[in-house]
């Protein structure tokens, strides 16, 4: 089995009073899988990002743009 490791997140008083009203969340699971999710998407960026032209940034910022475009057509789906 492998061994885990702890980290120490600061975050600001305001938004450890909001997470305090939900209780019955496991923030560290939600920050497990953020964390998970954004190396995910990293990974598929620094593919892109091998035989292209295009800069880390400029295929982040292209990965932002899509983001955007797909949450606008989810919202005027619904």
């Amino acid at each position: 089995m492998k061994k885990k490791v702890n980290i120490t997140l600061s975050i600001p008083p305001e938004l450890k009073k909001e997470m305090e009203n939900f209780p019955e969340i496991n923030w560290s699971e939600i920050a497990r899988s953020s964390i998970k999710q954004k190396i995910i998407e990293l990974t598929f960026l620094k593919g892109l990002t091998i035989d292209s032209e295009l800069t880390p940034e400029e295929a982040a910022k292209m990965g932002q743009e899509v983001n955007i475009l797909l949450a606008k057509r989810y919202k005027d789906e619904k």
